[in-house]
């Protein structure tokens, strides 16, 4: 049996990934933005090992969510499933970040930070990466005009290449990123064409496989097979970078 925690678990492949390594015979910590969220999850109360409460879009409660979770016991995985996709403008955090690059990149960096290390991450990524600009000047979007799709892919690029910097920085930790595919939730829309259920089956297997495939490092998943990233990802160059302007950000550094 293993102990994970996973963000964003009140609903779609959050909530799915949860119910899946919960009928396995896992123990899952489950995560709600708030207390009303949480309610979602009742029916999963007597099989989970508790539900977390906080806002990923704010950093102060963001904080307080990573000692939440310490107080559980250190985790076997931690799957960083919680994520918001176009925004239809830039919506200003309490801290004046981006929601986007708040809740997609900064809250998964500081949790990485602050939260006991566990055996395995992973960090949910999409296709949509590929179309990232690869530069650094202005991941938080306070001189560019704001493009949805464009700041939901650089944050998804971002995440990658954290995951990548993870398992090079932290060998001793099995790091990866997953591309769920474009699925039916209420974040894909009901017209998505990829199965819901492969689209939670990747981030299961790395949380919990003893698997030979399972047990790597530094990889891009799409349905349990290894893809081949945008090319910053694996550029050590382009991932500190990343991590040195995260870590000016949140004040928090990584490593």
């Amino acid at each position: 049996m293993a102990r994970i925690f996973i963000t964003g678990s009140t609903d779609g492949l959050g909530l799915a990934t949860a119910r899946t390594l919960l009928n396995d015979g896992h123990e899952v910590l489950l995560h709600a933005r708030s207390r009303a969220r949480a309610a979602a999850v009742d029916d999963l109360g007597p099989q989970a090992a508790g539900v977390v409460l906080g806002d990923l879009s704010s950093a102060a409660e963001t904080l307080d969510l990573a000692g939440q979770v310490n107080a559980h016991g250190r985790m076997d995985a931690i799957i960083h499933n919680a994520g918001v996709y176009l925004s239809p403008g830039r919506v200003s955090t309490s801290e004046g970040h981006s929601r986007t690059l708040a809740v997609n990149v900064l809250a998964p960096y500081l949790l990485t930070a602050l939260i006991e290390r566990p055996g395995r991450l992973i960090y949910v990524s999409s296709g949509m990466h590929h179309a990232a600009s690869g530069s650094l000047q202005d991941i938080d979007w306070t001189e560019r005009h704001w493009n949805a799709g464009a700041a939901y892919s650089e944050s998804k690029l971002h995440v990658t290449a954290l995951s990548a910097s993870i398992a090079r920085h932290w060998p001793t930790v099995l790091s990866n990123a997953v591309d769920p595919g474009w699925v039916p939730t209420k974040m894909g829309g009901p017209g998505a064409p990829d199965d819901l259920a492969m689209g939670h089956d990747t981030q299961s297997w790395l949380a919990v496989s003893n698997d030979h495939a399972a047990l790597v490092s530094g990889n891009y998943w799409y349905h349990r097979r290894p893809q081949k990233p945008a090319p910053e990802v694996a550029n050590t160059a382009f991932q500190d970078r990343l991590t040195d302007k995260l870590a000016e950000l949140t004040g928090i550094a990584l490593f």
